[in-house]
């Protein structure tokens, strides 16, 4: 069998620790894996990160070249802290022009890109439309869905445009829970007029702007399907359907992979194993107790780079310490959050956060 058809392609999977486990690496020389994503727990020095991206990348056959994710959204949820940019959450930027946002999401990129990631899994495109909501809050740009919709296109041109991958979540709106799905399955009452004049403007305007991937919500539209949460259900991802979309869509499972939702091959140097399979994709944290979410997959991989590098759209290496943006890109931007603002243990969760 071709690297590129096995099933385990069809995962993403995490690691405790700073160094590839032997049977990971197996697993990656075999083709046996698609992607990787990183936490806070596999971060070490900017030299280290770089080296561990690279040595994953090396793994994979020239069939089956594998992506490398991390969350970096910004605010709470960020992988890479200092000496990186320590960046300011979603909010702080939908007060702003969309000019600071596609600044901001250029600069992120750069410094994702300069440490060898192919998919950053950002930005938030819920509309914060529950105060309440214990998960969302702050990472969303506003608590309007135009203004989601006009800053999550800039995000996502602008990441996209330096050649990293961008994911638009949670799909189709966790804005308004007062749950967290990490713990208990929210449910929402709402009905299609309802959803597509709150919740579903931004997923088009993510979708338009041409973005990578696409993650679901694990919370429940009873009024669409009463007995499925929209991991799972036909009936809420056909919510965005659309027959030009050059996206990636996910139906989250911990333990099998649902009918494909990319509608045609993407034309922004998305990963050739991701576009020949057009498949959802899976996502594993970790060990056995330790199973997460179901993640999209299917942005700019190594080769993607290259492309996007000999067009000249990607930049090389950062300057200064630790593969930090350029303190010009930041000082355009809104000041990072102070000490205390990330609440405790924060940095620790699945890619739904």
């Amino acid at each position: 069998m071709s690297a590129q058809w096995h099933p385990g392609q069809l995962l993403f999977v995490g690691f405790p620790g700073r160094t590839i486990p032997p049977d990971l690496a197996a697993c990656i020389r075999e083709g046996r894996v698609g992607g990787v994503i990183l936490f806070k727990r596999n971060v070490g020095e900017p030299s280290e990160v770089r080296e561990l991206v690279r040595e994953l990348h090396a793994l994979a056959p020239a069939d089956a070249p594998l992506t490398v994710a991390v969350d970096q959204e910004g605010g709470r949820v960020q992988r890479l802290r200092d000496p990186w940019t320590e960046w300011p959450p979603m909010r702080a930027l939908g007060s702003r022009s969309v000019a600071d946002t596609a600044r901001f999401a250029a600069a992120m990129a750069l410094e994702l890109l300069d440490c060898g990631f192919d998919l950053d899994f950002a930005p938030v495109v819920d509309v914060d439309s529950n105060p309440d909501n214990p998960v969302i809050g702050d990472r969303s740009f506003a608590r309007d869905a135009a203004r989601v919709s006009a800053h999550a296109t800039a995000f996502i041109q602008a990441m996209q445009g330096k050649g990293l991958a961008a994911c638009a979540k949670h799909f189709p709106g966790h804005g308004d829970t007062d749950l967290d799905s990490h713990l208990a399955l929210p449910r929402l009452d709402h009905g299609r007029e309802r959803l597509d004049r709150v919740e579903l403007p931004p997923f088009r305007a993510a979708v338009e702007a041409g973005v990578a991937s696409v993650m679901t919500a694990h919370v429940l539209y009873p009024r669409l399907d009463p007995k499925r949460p929209a991991t799972l259900s036909p009936e809420v991802m056909g919510c965005c359907a659309t027959s030009s979309a050059t996206t990636a869509w996910c139906s989250p499972t911990t333990s099998r992979c649902g009918p494909s939702r990319i509608t045609s091959p993407s034309r922004r140097a998305a990963s050739g194993a991701a576009r020949r399979r057009r498949r959802d994709l899976g996502l594993l944290r970790g060990g056995p107790a330790r199973r997460g979410d179901r993640q999209a997959r299917g942005g700019p991989g190594r080769a993607g780079r290259g492309r996007a590098a000999s067009r000249g759209r990607v930049q090389g290496p950062l300057s200064g310490s630790g593969g930090r943006a350029p303190e010009r890109a930041r000082a355009a931007l809104c000041e990072p959050p102070g000490p205390g603002r990330v609440p405790a243990g924060a940095g620790e969760r699945g890619p739904g956060d």
